[in-house]
């Protein structure tokens, strides 16, 4: 079977672009605000910049053609993604930041042809924002979406629901969320749950404290939110009842690929900035960049560069194919994950009191990157779903090798 490492010249444009729009428009404001969207002006700055990013061509990479969006797959998002990410703002300005670009993709997939036209659309279109409402406080939905502790029980004409979520991206100012919730069961048990669409005026909805984080580059912030008595129509189910554990892998895997994606721009500008430091910096003789110890530095990043670039676009495919891609999505996400952080620390190493420092925007970097290790999944459930599966195959070989023995 052929293998295709080349995108098409298209997409080869497209990165061009996004990379020009990137740095003329993107990257001076947030320089001068720090990195923090709040501080640039939140959903206000949002909407100037994707109006721009429209302007440009640049706009809703992922999304649907008939939607507005350019409907890239997987494989092809990959370096658009990633030269959006090279800035913190860049997914603000293309719209294909979370929650909003996970959000757009499953709904692509599963909504009905009404929920498209009044929740999907005016998401493309930067008309509105999205939540997505799963995690929960503890004992609740966390790592283990099992947990989920949020009920919908069945009234007259849909569901009324009730339930207390947390770390909800976007929360504040979103135009409608996607709510989990527990329709059969109780906490603990495989199964059972149900996503419902629910505009943010709903009655009983109410967006609380803002959770503070070292991150500052989301609209929205990460909340807590409070379901009481939250009538949702049955015509707003999203999906099939008591399936939704099953509709949000549609969602999961790609959209840990997507992260993946914005970080690699932002690990590529760590190491952009660090390789031009020791080119330059002058100290023992010779240029930083020609001593030993720095260069080991220079050439572990682009060796974490590269190899979380290759794990990415083996799951991209796999996606694209339509398979599952538990373990390469798994994996891709840890490994990037932890690889972006060596970057970032490894460069603010090499520029020494610089890199420290406001001068060089490698600390702003690092506190965007260090909760990847955490969102989507920490590396540690990843590893354990990974020996898990392994482990499991390993006994059912040995089972069926014992059965015909």
């Amino acid at each position: 079977m052929a293998i295709e490492l080349q995108h098409d010249e298209s997409v080869r444009d497209l990165v061009v672009r996004t990379e020009r729009f990137i740095e003329q428009v993107v990257l001076p404001i947030e320089t001068e605000f720090d990195g923090d969207i709040t501080a640039a002006g939140g959903d206000e700055r949002r909407i100037d910049l994707q109006r721009q990013a429209k302007a440009a061509g640049v706009y809703a990479p992922h999304a649907p053609v008939e939607f507005g969006g350019l409907g890239l797959n997987m494989c092809d998002r990959a370096p658009v993604f990633a030269a959006a990410g090279y800035s913190v703002f860049g997914a603000v300005a293309l719209n294909i930041g979370a929650p909003d670009e996970g959000n757009v993709h499953m709904m692509a997939a599963i909504a009905t042809a009404e929920q498209k036209q009044r929740y999907l659309a005016p998401l493309v279109a930067g008309d509105m924002r999205s939540a997505f409402a799963m995690t929960e406080p503890a004992p609740g939905a966390g790592s283990d979406p099992s947990a989920l502790a949020t009920i919908a029980e069945p009234v007259d004409g849909g569901w009324k629901i009730n339930g207390t979520k947390q770390f909800i991206t976007g929360a504040d100012g979103a135009g409608f969320f996607i709510i989990m919730a527990r329709t059969v069961g109780k906490p603990g048990d495989r199964g059972g749950a149900t996503m419902f669409l629910a505009p943010a005026d709903t009655p009983g909805i109410a967006v609380g404290r803002h959770i503070p984080t070292i991150d500052r580059s989301m609209v929205g912030g990460h909340c807590e939110v409070q379901f009481t008595d939250v009538f949702v129509p049955n015509a707003d189910v999203l999906g099939e009842p008591h399936e939704g554990y099953r509709y949000a892998q549609v969602r999961l895997g790609p959209a840990r690929m997507t992260h993946v994606m914005r970080w690699l721009g932002v690990a590529r500008r760590c190491q952009d900035v660090a390789v031009r430091y020791v080119a330059e910096r002058q100290a023992f003789g010779s240029v930083l960049g020609d001593l030993g110890m720095i260069q080991q530095q220079v050439a572990d990043n682009e060796i974490d560069l590269a190899a979380s670039e290759a794990l990415l676009m083996v799951a991209c495919a796999e996606l694209d194919r339509g398979e599952h891609a538990s373990n390469s999505t798994s994996i891709a996400k840890t490994y990037a994950a932890e690889a972006y952080s060596r970057i970032v620390d490894r460069s603010m190493q090499m520029c020494g009191g610089l890199g420290v420092s406001d001068d060089l925007p490698l600390a702003r970097l690092q506190r965007e990157l260090r909760p990847f290790r955490i969102y989507d999944g920490p590396s540690e459930v990843h590893r354990w779903a990974l020996a898990k599966r392994a482990v499991g195959q390993a006994k059912k070989a040995i089972r069926n090798e014992a059965d015909h023995g």
